[in-house]
């Protein structure tokens, strides 16, 4: 750059890429021997993954979708129901929202595989904080609406029962879909309804179900059973066939352990290297990253941040068993990493030389993870072809 420095804004305009750059990443990827996919939870990231060269959704979170200021409302209104009946009301609503945005990320990734993790933060991130609610009750009495101070007395009620002392290891993941059912129920069918429409608009559709959180093999028998019979239901109704697979993220220590268990009843595990770091270290992230990682690299305690760098010596071995004990129970078993390591480099030459078959990473960092990508099939490559020729 000049060095000039600018006062107030400046008109930005998006990065582009050269064409001499993707014909680079063209190549890069004739050579790699593990892939590339994109962590994507709207349409747009779809369509700006692809541009990039992924091939497919690694990661598509759905909690993303019902935090949207029309959507929010009606996922509160699910949370506070009083019983199954109202409930069920506010996901016929947030269903056809749903539906909407899959069929629009399904289109944008032409067929390529997309990763959907089933709904994985605890409930009580979806309503307001407890002291704005008592402002709002407060709020409501003072102009006499009587509807509106029932309604927040309800959500305050249930942001109390919510409430928990460690939500990270709380009732989230699997655990709410297992208490829960017609959540998850709700978010499959409109993954296959989605999926139908645009197969018989003749667009080729891949989507991938992903339980979150799971640490027992039960956990994952007991909720893919009944969601493999909504996703037949839909198929059935509509007289056609589409390709899908159910998998899991493993981001729990205790799925490693037991991942020949959970194997028998998966066909991909995605680590989710951000939790099972926290869950390895026992760190909080945002905790660390504030108060001690930055001292213990500074004093040689840490070589570098586990967070952006992939551990190898903990997490790794974690994977790398996974992987083995999961392949043992089943060869055919599809291998990938959905955490923030996807993008990094040194993490992805790890990746390759346990087996990984693809890592997913933001948008922005697919054309990084695809060079590090061929560069670490080209390194290990090597290494294996002067092993051969030394026996």
């Amino acid at each position: 750059t000049t060095g000039a420095v600018y006062l107030g804004e400046v008109k930005l305009i998006p990065p582009t890429l050269s064409d001499e750059f993707f014909e680079l990443l063209n190549l890069a990827d004739k050579v790699a021997k593990i892939g590339v996919k994109a962590n994507a939870d709207t349409p747009e990231d779809a369509k700006k993954a692809y541009e990039y060269g992924a091939k497919g959704i690694g990661l598509c979170r759905t909690e993303h979708m019902f935090m949207a200021e029309d959507r929010l409302p009606i996922m509160q209104e699910m949370i506070i129901a009083d019983n199954k009946e109202e409930r069920q009301k506010s996901l016929d609503k947030l269903l056809e929202m749903q539906r909407d945005d899959f069929y629009h990320i399904f289109k944008e990734m032409k067929g390529y595989p997309v990763v959907i993790r089933l709904l994985d933060p605890p409930l009580h991130e979806f309503l307001p904080k407890e002291d704005v609610i008592t402002r709002k009750i407060q709020e409501a009495e003072k102009q006499g609406k009587s509807e509106e101070v029932l309604k927040y007395k309800k959500m305050l009620e249930k942001a109390e029962m919510l409430k928990e002392a460690n939500p990270m290891l709380g009732f989230r993941g699997c655990r709410l879909g297992i208490v829960y059912p017609e959540i998850n129920e709700m978010q499959v069918r409109a993954i296959f309804e989605a999926a139908v429409k645009l197969h018989k608009e003749g667009h080729k559709v891949n989507p991938h179900i992903m339980v979150p959180l799971v640490g027992l093999s039960k956990e994952i028998e007991v909720v893919k059973t009944k969601l493999e019979e909504v996703a037949r239901k839909v198929l059935s109704e509509n007289n056609v066939e589409i390709p899908y697979k159910f998998g899991t993220m493993i981001e729990v220590p205790r799925a490693c352990i037991v991942a020949d268990e959970i194997a028998k009843h998966v066909e991909f595990f995605s680590f989710g290297t951000n939790d099972l770091t926290q869950m390895t270290f026992g760190y909080s992230r945002d905790d660390a990253e504030a108060k001690f990682i930055p001292y213990y690299i500074e004093n040689n305690i840490l070589e570098f941040n586990p967070f952006q760098t992939l551990d190898t010596q903990g997490v790794g071995q974690l994977m790398k068993m996974a992987i083995e004990k999961g392949k043992k129970q089943n060869s055919a078993l599809e291998i990938g990493i959905c955490g923030e390591h996807g993008g990094d480099p040194k993490s992805i030459h790890f990746a390759y030389t346990i087996g990984v078959d693809y890592v997913s990473c933001s948008p922005f960092r697919v054309p990084v993870a695809r060079l590090a990508a061929a560069q670490a099939t080209i390194k290990y490559s090597q290494k294996e072809v002067k092993l051969a020729e030394t026996r």
